[in-house]
């Protein structure tokens, strides 16, 4: 999981969630306070919308009453009006045909206006003038509400419902006699259609779906827009709430006319003052989620352009990681990826020409060693070799010398021949320069010393470095058999190796063997290339170790000891059957 998220940890990816997140933090800030101040604007014009709507209809509703009241005054203070209701206060009664003309008089008021359904006058102990059918004022309202004229002296009060006509409304004043001081003349009714006070101009001019509701004092319906389902106490005191009607939610606004104390309500629908707020958050959405998309893309094109040059450069880096170092030759428009481009570029050129100087002296130390390793084995052979014929010639007589010298000549040709050309020579001619030191070294040891070469046919054309295998050989005998009280045995077997392409060489003596800690000191000297000892133990075996790493590089794997104490020991390697080696 950690890999997988590391691998998606690049510059381009910063860059891109960088711009990213710092632009949706601007776009998130800036809608945010744009929403906040412009629904709070739209939420103040909804609520003036309304305020205005409310006091354009209780404007109405005061014309209208006013109308009503400016014809009961007319009719109050109506000449012929005047003077039969002063008959009747000094207890003069009206004759019928004066009740006639006085009701034509009336019928005349009652054409002036419209919704006016009737004009009734009434005199002080409450009998009828107008109509002329016997009809008490008593009957028509109740004593309280005369009671509540009286006090209010000649001011038209709105008694609301007509009792005996629900579709009709009902307002009374008295009638003062001016001729008279003022005096109390009789009443004076009015009864308007409840369609007068529709308010139907404002409800039609508005556009905000609002509905309109007149109630009397007492609760009743005057006018309503609403639906016949809604009460008054539904709607009735609830200025400035919420009001859920019908699976809407509504605003209601309530107003109280002074002069007949009348509600006046309106309702609003809850979403008109919403439907602005949800037209801003979409626009909103819609503009931060095409500014992110737009801001998304140019952001990608441009941390891709500012890391385009610099995956190129690692490119470049990457296919110059194991020796092969390439100039990059992409370049930027960008002043400081260019620069850097170009350091990269000469640091490339530095180091191909130090790589090819430091690769020519390798070649000529790895040559000069070579040489050294060689010289260092030759007067070792050579001073073994004089020792042989030490004992030959002390031991056996001079009949033998002849075959000694001849095993010597070919040993000394074979080593002192120093031709560069003659550096790498077949596991053959090893086999057979081993067979003549075993034959001299026999010669020496008697019957102390048994060998046996052991080699498959295929491999003795196999090339390798000169002088490889002697050096084992001949450890083998100094460490091996010569250490041992009896006759021993040494075997060189070369055989094709388990792995594909390679041949393995083995030489096994079956001498006193090495311990652990023996055996751990030889592989530290290989691998210090060194061997510390007076008497030059194991110092073949370090050279070949070295001259296999020469040669051969990682090629090879090296020396492989194994040996057990009283058991003998074995050395064996294992070199690529095309002879490729470093000197090659």
């Amino acid at each position: 999981m950690l890999i997988h998220l590391g691998k998606r940890n690049t510059l381009r990816n910063q860059i891109f969630l960088g711009f990213m997140l710092v632009m949706c933090i601007i776009l998130a800030l800036v809608g945010f306070f744009m929403f906040d101040r412009v629904s709070v604007l739209l939420r103040n014009n909804a609520q003036k919308h309304i305020q205005q709507t409310a006091v354009q209809a209780a404007g109405q509703l005061d014309a209208l009453l006013q109308q009503i009241d400016m014809l009961s005054t007319q009719v109050a203070t109506d000449a012929t009006i005047q003077s039969l209701l002063g008959r009747e206060v000094r207890g003069e009664r009206v004759s019928f045909a004066m009740r006639q003309s006085l009701q034509q008089e009336v019928r005349k008021y009652e054409a002036y206006t419209t919704g006016i359904r009737s004009l009734e006058l009434y005199t002080t102990d409450y009998r009828s003038l107008v109509p002329l059918y016997d009809l008490e004022l008593t009957d028509r309202v109740s004593a309280a509400w005369i009671q509540r004229v009286d006090q209010n002296g000649g001011k038209l009060v709105w008694l609301g419902l007509d009792p005996l006509d629900p579709d009709t409304v009902v307002a009374i004043r008295q009638v003062r006699l001016m001729d008279e001081s003022f005096a109390h003349g009789g009443y004076v009714l009015v009864r308007i259609d409840k369609s007068y006070f529709a308010l139907s101009d404002i409800h039609s001019a508005t556009e905000t779906q609002e509905t309109m509701g007149l109630f009397d004092e007492a609760g009743r319906k005057i006018f309503s827009s609403f639906g016949p389902a809604i009460l008054s106490r539904q709607v009735l005191h609830r200025d400035g709430e919420t009001i859920g009607l019908g699976g809407e939610a509504y605003i209601a606004v309530e107003r109280q006319s002074k002069k007949t104390g009348w509600d006046l309500v309106i309702l609003t629908p809850v979403n008109y003052t919403t439907e602005g707020i949800s037209v801003l958050r979409t626009v909103i959405i819609v503009s931060g989620l095409a500014g992110a998309l737009l801001f998304l893309v140019l952001s990608f094109m441009l941390s891709t352009m500012i890391t385009r040059p610099i995956l190129n450069l690692i490119k470049a880096m990457r296919g110059s990681r194991f020796g092969n170092l390439k100039r990059n030759t992409i370049e930027s428009s960008t002043m400081e990826l260019q620069e850097l481009n170009n350091t990269y570029n000469q640091m490339v050129d530095s180091l191909n020409e130090l790589i090819e100087v430091v690769y020519q002296k390798e070649i000529i130390q790895s040559r000069t060693e070579l040489k050294a390793l060689q010289a260092q084995i030759n007067p070792h052979f050579l001073f073994n070799t004089l020792e042989a014929f030490y004992w030959a010639l002390e031991d056996q007589g001079e009949e033998e010398l002849a075959q000694i010298v001849v095993a010597m000549s070919g040993l000394f040709r074979y080593v002192i021949n120093r031709s560069d050309d003659e550096e790498w020579v077949t596991i053959g001619d090893e086999l057979d320069h081993a067979a003549r030191y075993l034959t001299i070294m026999k010669m020496r040891m008697l019957d102390r010393l048994a060998w046996r070469i052991d080699a498959d046919e295929a491999c003795r054309m196999v090339p390798l470095p000169k002088l490889l295998i002697q050096p084992l050989v001949e450890n083998a005998i100094l460490h091996g058999v010569e250490q041992r009280t009896g006759p021993g045995m040494v075997v060189l077997e070369v055989r094709p190796s388990e792995r594909e392409g390679y041949t393995r060489i083995t030489v096994t003596d079956d001498g006193p063997g090495m311990s652990a800690d023996k055996i751990s000191s030889i592989h530290e000297a290989m691998r210090e290339g060194y061997m510390s000892s007076s008497k030059g133990k194991g110092v073949g075996i370090v050279n070949v170790e070295r001259r296999l790493r020469l040669y051969y590089m990682d090629k090879a794997e090296g020396l492989s000891i194994r040996s057990e104490e009283g058991k003998g020991t074995t050395v064996s390697l294992e070199i690529p059957d095309d002879g490729k080696g470093r000197s090659q």
